[in-house]
């Protein structure tokens, strides 16, 4: 046995002998050893339920086998292989303790290693195929067990090859550590990364509708535009093709769902890369392309005849129900076949074709134009909340055609309360910082929508001057029967009141949410439970 370490103790415990080879791994002598008690080598990280285990198993008269994680004298932690047994005298009584002692610090690294090895791309660190591919098939068993819906997006890089081409693999490596990295941070820590291979890109986001997927997409598609890789005396740009599928109880293995986020990026690749294609029959998603563009013509004759809608939908304070009510300026569209549109229809048309803009100036104007002509049935109505676009908060007139808007009209500043998603907000910080500032000097108020979502969100929370945190609905939505939608509810609950900001949690279905959003504590609701949107007009009859 001379390659394992032997520790004699009595049976308190107390060390009478140990070998030269218990010195040789701890570097603890005789005299510094004997007479002592085993702690002298006890690490933190073995918890006291196996200790107390152990000795409660050879104090019984049986012996305990385990591995422990024990401290060196110098400091250093060691992984040990334990075989802890009793000697008993002719009564049963344990007169004695024998411990042998394997040093399995090097086979635990090892194995530790190789299974990092197998599940990691060695280059950028992330989740490879293989792994990528099994939390895929789990994902699809949960989705067709519990019907929940998941998103897995491709992602392939434009431009890639010319980094390779002009620099070389070394650079062509870095750039993709690089990039593995950024997209890593800016990803929901409960969505799989992975590099499937080259410069291909898989992520997976659970409990993620399509729509919340190819937002998030779409955020990757502007941090890729707005990186740039420098090496040596070279600056590149670069750009990439995303397609995106579903995953719902229709989806038979990993194999269909990458198979149709490949072809979704293929689509895009071909329709002109540094976008994003959400898996549908090619065909239709041609069709959808087609339709964005006749969606931006139909946008621009709106604008002009006037023919978009001013909807509000209540906001109500859960602590204080008899509050005056804040209520949030929807937009719709009124066709001329007399239906009404809402704008998940058409915003994406206008993101894409740059009229979002424009909407948010016909916006602002028409409420603040509506609440300067209405203002003495009013009183009774504490803020009307505006949404802005990432892009407007951007625009270097916005602000002060937006102060000329308050001014014109008469309106008081604390009327108005602007949200914008907090994704929109990190993609143009400075301008976001700057915007909000300045807004917020002026005397209104700002709330941050979709918070939790998106991008790594507490921490730019400290550099933005907000009021309001608006808890992103898919969490409020799983909030009564998913523990960690819930866990994410309080959290922002929490960090929001320790920031001195106010909660208000969207898409309150019923009233049993409700009850729940009031037991975290959170501070307003809204949701087709309080009342659904309705035409802004209506509230003079209220």
């Amino acid at each position: 046995h001379n390659s394992n370490a032997i520790v004699i103790a009595d049976r308190d415990g107390v060390i009478e002998h140990v070998n030269p080879k218990f010195t040789q791994i701890t570097g603890y002598t005789d005299h510094e050893i004997v007479n002592k008690w085993p702690d002298i080598i006890r690490s933190s990280n073995t918890t006291d339920d196996v200790y107390k285990d152990l000795w409660a198993t050879v104090l019984s008269g049986h012996e305990w086998r385990g591995e422990l994680q024990n401290r060196k004298q110098n400091g250093d932690l060691y992984w040990a292989r334990e075989l802890v047994a009793p000697m008993l005298d002719e009564n049963g009584n344990v007169t004695h303790i024998v411990v042998t002692q394997e040093d399995v610090t090097e086979a635990r690294r090892l194995s530790e290693k190789t299974s990092y090895q197998a599940s990691h791309d060695l280059l950028t660190g992330l989740i490879n195929r293989q792994e990528f591919e099994l939390r895929l098939d789990r994902v699809i068993s949960a989705s067709k067990r519990d019907l929940t819906e998941h998103a897995v997006c491709f992602l392939d890089l434009d431009k890639f090859k010319i980094v390779n081409d002009t620099c070389g693999h070394v650079a062509g490596d870095e750039l993709l550590r690089q990039l593995g990295a950024l997209m890593q941070n800016n990803t929901r820590q409960r969505d799989t990364l992975a590099r499937l291979g080259g410069d291909e890109f898989g992520l997976l986001m659970e409990h993620c509708s399509i729509e919340k997927a190819y937002s998030a997409c779409e955020q990757i598609i502007t941090l890729l535009e707005d990186f740039r890789f420098h090496w040596e005396d070279h600056i590149f740009t670069l750009g990439a093709s995303i397609g995106l599928a579903v995953i719902d109880l229709h989806i038979k293995d990993g194999e269909e769902v990458l198979r149709n986020a490949d072809s979704a990026c293929y689509i895009a690749k071909n329709l002109g890369r540094n976008q994003v294609q959400v898996h549908t029959d090619d065909n239709a998603r041609l069709q959808q392309r087609k339709g964005e563009i006749q969606w931006s013509k139909i946008i621009e004759e709106a604008l002009e005849d006037n023919s978009f809608l001013l909807y509000v939908q209540e906001i109500k304070s859960l602590k204080y129900p008899d509050k005056a009510v804040d209520y949030e300026v929807l937009l719709r569209l009124e066709m001329p076949d007399q239906s009404i549109v809402p704008p998940g229809a058409f915003l994406s048309a206008a993101e894409r074709y740059n009229s979002i803009i424009n909407i948010d100036r016909w916006v602002v104007k028409t409420t603040l134009n509506w609440i300067s002509k209405h203002a003495e049935q009013l009183n009774n109505i504490n803020t009307f909340a505006i949404n802005l676009s990432g892009k407007s908060m951007g625009d270097e007139a916005m602000l002060g055609f937006i102060i000329k808007q308050f001014e014109q009209g008469d309106v008081p500043p604390e009327k108005i309360k602007f949200e914008i998603t907090g994704t929109e907000a990190i993609t143009n910080l400075r301008d976001a910082t700057v915007f909000i500032k300045t807004l917020h000097d002026f005397g209104c108020r700002f709330a941050l929508d979709d918070f939790g979502s998106g991008l790594s969100s507490f921490a730019y929370l400290k550099n933005l001057k907000v009021d309001y945190l608006k808890i992103d609905g898919m969490f409020v939505k799983g909030i009564l029967d998913n523990p960690l939608d819930y866990e994410m509810v309080k959290a922002i609950n929490d960090i929001g009141h320790v920031m001195g900001l106010e909660t208000i949690a969207e898409f309150a279905e019923s009233q049993a949410v409700l009850d729940k959003l009031e037991m975290v504590g959170v501070d307003y609701a809204q949701g087709h439970v309080l009342g659904r949107p309705f035409p802004i007009d209506s509230l003079l009859s209220r």
